[in-house]
């Protein structure tokens, strides 16, 4: 599958969607336990998506302290409404069951948007920027899902709602985006009339505001990464190499290996998680 999303639901990564071999867009879902052993570990099928499949969107796991539940939100995307009608952006917004495949409408973002950045933040927020729109343009918009405001939270009917927040100073899509030790949310690469090396990050504390981060050694687009002790990793985009920021020495490292593909695609199109 090429353009589908994925991410670590209690150590089991969870692949959604994205365009099959016939070009067709997945309501597929899979999902691989992490192997105690070399060579052990195969992935599974899960429940369709019973709200159908979606591509270049981005999906977030929702981590619950009790219960067993496994569920996602999946944002945003590309989707069909219908086999008549065409692959169109959107804005829509649901949580997932992974074991049934049940879709649970939330609060849409903003705008539509696709190929864009979205993390969870450190007290649970969640948080998108960059993309494309309906009319394939770029956009530098950013906005946060805020929780209903105290007096209200878990009161019948009360909901979440996005609020839009400062731009950043660039269009970029086909970006990554991930949290750093601090708390900052980091939006890395993307396309903007060409690949980007680029990187800037959002202070969601003293005053919302972004600012620069030391490039990438390689521009990268559509690439993996996920943050790690104190580190973020990125790989792919279309390269095969692998690099990683170290928040102490605020400064990219080359990594000795990279991507373990060979081809013309290698390293293009891909999806990272943190297992």
């Amino acid at each position: 599958r090429h353009g589908h999303a994925c991410c670590t639901v209690r150590g089991t990564l969870v692949v959604l969607g994205g365009f099959n071999s016939e070009y067709d867009i997945a309501s597929s879902v899979e999902t691989l336990k992490l192997p105690k052993r070399e060579g052990e570990g195969a992935l599974t099928e899960r429940p369709s998506l019973l709200c159908g499949g979606s591509t270049s969107a981005a999906a977030i796991a929702v981590e619950e302290s009790d219960g067993t539940a496994e569920r996602v939100l999946v944002l945003g995307g590309r989707s069909q409404a219908s086999p008549a009608s065409g692959i169109a952006p959107v804005a829509t917004v649901h949580l997932v069951d992974l074991a049934t495949g049940e879709c649970t409408p939330q609060p849409s973002l903003l705008r539509e948007r696709w190929r864009f950045a979205a993390t969870r933040l450190l007290d649970g927020r969640v948080v998108c920027a960059g993309g494309l729109d309906v009319n394939y343009m770029r956009l530098t918009s950013a906005e946060v899902l805020e929780p209903p405001p105290p007096p209200v939270q878990g009161a019948l009917g009360a909901t979440s709602t996005w609020r839009e927040l400062p731009a950043m100073t660039v269009g970029r899509d086909g970006c990554c985006g991930c949290v750093l030790s601090d708390g900052r949310f980091a939006v890395l690469g993307g396309s903007a009339q060409g690949f980007l090396s680029s990187c800037e990050v959002l202070s969601v504390e003293d005053g919302e505001h972004w600012q620069p981060m030391p490039p990438m050694h390689d521009a990268r687009y559509d690439f993996a990464c996920a943050a790690v002790a104190k580190c973020v990793v990125v790989a792919g985009g279309p390269l095969m190499s692998a690099e990683v920021y170290d928040e102490a020495l605020n400064r990219w490292l080359r990594l000795p290996h990279g991507v373990p593909r060979e081809g013309l695609d290698a390293g293009y199109g891909m999806c990272g998680a943190l297992l």
